[in-house]
Formats: C-alpha cells, sequence, structure tokens
C-alpha cells in the first residue's frame, strides 16, 4: 500500500508541474510538449484521480474505443481537459449523479463536418464528457469559454477552466462541442487529429457504397435547416424518398398527409416548438406502432436514452454523424423486425 500511496504521490506532483506549465501555456508562456499517446491509455491513467476530485456522491463511468486512438498531444495538457471538465461536472451536480468518459474514432466527412461550424474532413479522436446536472442556460451557453467567465459564487470559481480547455483544444488543432438541456445535463465532445493510416482513410469514404440502399418514404425532422439539407441529400442518393420538417409540430402535419407512405421517422431529440423528438415519436407510435423511428442527439445514447431505450446504430445516432454511419443505421431500423 505504501508503494501504491508512493506512486500515487509521484503522479500528484508531475500533475502539479503539468498544471503548472498549463498556466503558462494560457498565458502563451510555455510551448506544448506533443508525443504520440494512445487517448484511451492517457484517460486510463488518471482516473483514480478523477474519482478524488468526484467525490463519493457521482458514479462515474467510462466507455473505451475498443481499438487505440493515436493522437501527437501533450499528455499533461490532456490531462488538464479532462480535470477541468470533471471539476464542471462536479459542480453542475452537488446532490450527485453520473459522469460518463467516452472515447472513440470519428471519420468526418462532408455531411458530418456540416453539423458544426468548426469541423472538418478527417480522421479524429474524441473523448467526451457527460454529466446529468442541471444544463447549461441557453443564454449563458455562448459565454462559457470566455476567460474568466463564471455563473459561480465569488471564491469557489476563477472562470479559467472551460477558457483553459477550449484554448488547449485550439492549440492541438482540435475543436470543442457543447450540448446541454435544462434539467438533463450537458456533453462536452473534443476532437483531436487521430493519426491514422491513410488505407484506412480511403476505405472509409468508399463505405457509404456498399451499404444496401432502399426506396422506402422517411420523415426528417430536423430545425437545423444546413444538417437538414446535408442528411436529405444522403439519404436521397441511397434512393430513399425524404419529407422534411423543422419541428415536431410541422412533423405532425406531414404524417397527415403521408402517413400511409412513411415507414421510417429520424428526428432530432431536442426541437423547438415545445414538442421533443420523444414526444414526436410516441404520438406518431401511438397510431401506427410499426412505424420505425431513429432519434439524432448530441448526447451519447446512455444519457439520451435514460428515460427509454436507444440503442447506437439501431434507432439512435450520436451527433456528429458520418453519412455511412446515418445509411446503416437507417438500413439497420427498416430492416429490424
Amino acid at each position: 500500500k505504501q508503494l501504491d500511496f508512493a506512486g500515487e504521490i509521484e503522479k500528484s506532483t508531475q500533475r502539479a508541474a503539468d498544471l503548472t506549465r498549463q498556466l503558462l501555456l494560457f498565458s502563451r508562456k510555455q510551448a506544448l510538449q506533443p508525443h504520440d499517446l494512445d487517448l484511451n491509455e492517457v484517460v486510463t491513467s488518471i482516473t483514480k484521480m478523477l474519482q478524488r476530485v468526484l467525490g463519493e456522491d457521482v458514479e462515474m463511468q467510462f466507455k473505451f474505443s475498443p481499438q487505440p486512438l493515436l493522437v501527437h498531444a501533450d499528455a499533461g495538457m490532456v490531462d488538464q481537459i479532462l480535470m477541468n471538465l470533471t471539476v464542471n461536472a462536479r459542480d453542475a451536480m452537488p446532490k450527485g449523479g453520473r459522469l460518463l468518459i467516452e472515447t472513440s474514432a470519428v471519420e468526418f466527412d462532408e455531411v458530418t463536418a456540416a453539423q458544426t461550424s468548426q469541423a472538418r474532413p478527417g480522421s479524429f479522436a474524441c473523448v467526451s464528457v457527460s454529466d446529468t446536472g442541471g444544463g447549461i442556460p441557453p443564454e449563458i451557453l455562448p459565454r462559457i469559454f470566455e476567460p474568466f467567465f463564471t455563473t459561480k459564487d465569488v471564491g469557489k470559481g476563477t472562470g479559467l477552466g472551460l477558457a483553459t480547455v477550449f484554448g488547449i483544444v485550439q492549440q492541438h488543432q482540435g475543436w470543442i462541442n457543447v450540448y446541454s438541456e435544462a434539467g438533463q445535463g450537458t456533453t462536452f465532445r473534443i476532437y483531436l487529429p487521430r493519426l491514422t493510416k491513410a488505407s484506412d482513410k480511403k476505405a472509409n469514404w468508399s463505405s457509404l457504397a456498399a451499404i444496401r440502399s432502399g426506396n422506402e418514404t422517411i420523415l426528417l425532422v430536423e430545425d437545423e435547416s444546413s444538417l437538414r439539407a446535408a442528411i436529405r441529400i444522403t439519404l436521397s442518393r441511397l434512393g430513399y424518398r425524404v419529407l422534411e420538417a423543422s419541428t415536431g409540430a410541422e412533423a405532425l402535419e406531414v404524417w397527415k398527409e403521408h402517413r400511409a407512405e412513411i415507414r421510417l421517422v429520424l428526428t432530432d431529440m431536442v426541437m423547438p416548438g415545445g414538442l421533443t423528438g420523444k414526444e414526436l415519436g410516441e404520438q406518431l407510435l401511438q397510431h401506427d406502432p410499426k412505424l420505425k423511428v431513429i432519434y439524432a442527439s448530441g448526447y451519447s445514447a446512455d444519457i439520451a436514452g435514460k428515460d427509454f431505450h436507444l440503442e447506437e446504430g439501431v434507432n439512435f445516432l450520436a451527433k456528429p454523424f458520418a453519412a455511412n454511419k446515418l445509411a446503416q443505421t437507417v438500413r439497420n431500423c427498416l430492416d429490424k423486425i
């Protein structure tokens, strides 16, 4: 046990040095020290420290990519990202809750990149941190990465935590997406360039053509017009007939006119107008229990589906999703008996 404690002390000392470097980096006085790393191993190595930061009231869960996620990054800076996001999640759950850290390999094509302003096509490693706290108010969300901006009480927050995360991610030529809903929680998803073989990337781009297409009619419900257009184009190229709606209420009107033709509904979970994707799905399934429904969300299936069953690749798409993932999930859902 003493050796274990000594090892933890050594790690803590190293992390303290890394924190000092992080502060210097934030002030542009410290250069990155990048190396080729496996993101899965980086997350695993800091698990115990994150658990201590969270305390006993927050359950911590991990879902790791089955494949190595090689990135060219500064290990101390990646630790700092995870630490800052964990502290942020802890403060959002004063009465306890659940923290989920996930890693995954992501391929961004034109469809995926259209779902966020900062994205670009290529191979990326993603690490996401999700909490079950109260969520970030929409009026505050655009400001959370501003230096010294904080909603915490005086003396309880510097306002540098998320600003530092944003700066580190940018230094690594990556970007960060935030999904938050009042009463549901928040997910921070960080994308870093992934080291991969050129042949692997080429195989991914061609995989869309290998997926079986169809001619069924699909009702697409998405309030963001650019994303809705990208999804429509992809599905149309695969042979599907696509009907569109930007809100749940509009979707109900389209359903009334075309219910005999619609075989599948692809809907965003969070939409304006007072009707959520879940509520829309429930209403349509009452009319037609055999209808297939796929839900899309910036949250993971575990977080978004805490009130009902969601399965990635069957009835759920985690945003952002690639064209081949969209095509395969639609086909899986339609073919499921």
